[in-house]
């Protein structure tokens, strides 16, 4: 039987639903490896959403994975109707920006400069790629595979009803200025910190971070600075085809999945991260005399949304375009 590629995404998300739903039901009899409650190596329990479940909870994974299957599997069939997409956007949301934590961020961010550490001779305190990926945050991975998947096979069955488009080149422009200039709050307050500013803290909280704490927040605002940059590409020529100055690319078009791949995965990972400093907004962690700690990292979904938006009005841009384009023209 040939499977219609539009169909492909709607099976692949089944196939892992009935996976992952399979591992909830074992962790449920006993087996090892679940990956919230007092498993997660999460020192106070207040990262992730799931903290308060134990093994038993892995039942409620097993049902959400069957829920998860029955709605991609209907999406495939053309006598349904709305109720499969009604369904499927709000499980893909869960799986992609509500179980994951700013965990998921932290790891992406610190993989670099781990791999770059032993050729500069670099400890990082002993730090590793475990410590950077235990197994609660690579099961969040999984989870926001789970939910692409099915946001993919949901995007394939509304592509035929489409009527126009939001996603305009308009508001693709908007989208990336906003998206550069939501992070620079955050890495002001970092590069301050670095320098010995207390930029929206006291003396007494900067004085925490001097064993080098501080020298890691201002990598991190390095990163999105640097993140911030390659969002202009975006809405640039150099974001289409590649620039002169790249040799054996110079003058060729730029894929455009090599940057909207980029882009959606970090607008996913942001808004996660975000979205865990509003809740602890909300909880009352934060204090209002040191809302440097905080209040930027509140206004990242903000970022998220806008990169996700950018991204996708480049690809709708794009997506018409020649295959190839010849060097120099």
């Amino acid at each position: 039987m040939t499977i219609s590629p539009s169909h492909r995404p709607a099976y692949a998300a089944a196939l892992w639903a009935l996976a992952y739903g399979a591992l909830g039901a074992a962790w449920a009899l006993g087996a090892p490896g679940y990956p919230w409650g007092a498993s997660d190596p999460d020192p106070d329990g207040a990262l992730s959403i799931l903290a308060w479940t134990a093994p038993g909870f892995g039942w409620a994974v097993a049902a959400l994975g069957l829920l998860t299957a029955g709605t991609a599997l209907a999406l495939t069939r053309r006598s349904s109707r709305r109720a499969p997409l009604f369904l499927a956007w709000p499980i893909a949301a869960l799986l992609v920006l509500v179980i994951p934590d700013s965990r998921l961020m932290m790891g992406v961010a610190y993989t670099p400069l781990l791999l770059a550490a032993p050729a500069f001779g670099w400890s990082l305190g002993g730090a590793t790629f475990a410590d950077a990926w235990p197994w609660p945050v690579l099961n969040q991975l999984v989870c926001v595979l789970g939910g692409l998947l099915l946001a993919a096979a949901a995007l394939a069955r509304a592509r035929g009803q489409e009527r126009g488009s939001w996603f305009t080149p308009e508001r693709g422009r908007v989208a990336v200025a906003v998206a550069v200039a939501v992070p620079l709050l955050y890495c002001a307050t970092r590069w301050a910190w670095a320098l010995g500013v207390p930029l929206g803290v006291s003396e007494e909280f900067l004085a925490e971070g001097e064993d080098g704490l501080w020298l890691a927040g201002a990598y991190l605002a390095t990163f999105g600075a640097l993140g911030g940059v390659l969002t202009l590409g975006l809405v640039q020529r150099w974001g289409e085809v590649f620039p002169r100055w790249i040799p054996g690319l110079r003058g060729r078009r730029v894929p455009p999945l090599l940057a909207v791949v980029p882009a959606g995965f970090v607008s996913i990972i942001i808004t996660v991260a975000g979205l865990t400093y509003v809740r602890w907004t909300v909880a009352g962690r934060f204090s209002l005399a040191e809302w440097g700690a905080w209040l930027p990292e509140c206004f990242w979904p903000l970022w998220g949304a806008a990169l996700a938006t950018a991204a996708v009005c480049y690809h709708r841009r794009r997506r018409h375009d020649a295959p190839s384009t010849r060097p120099g023209r």
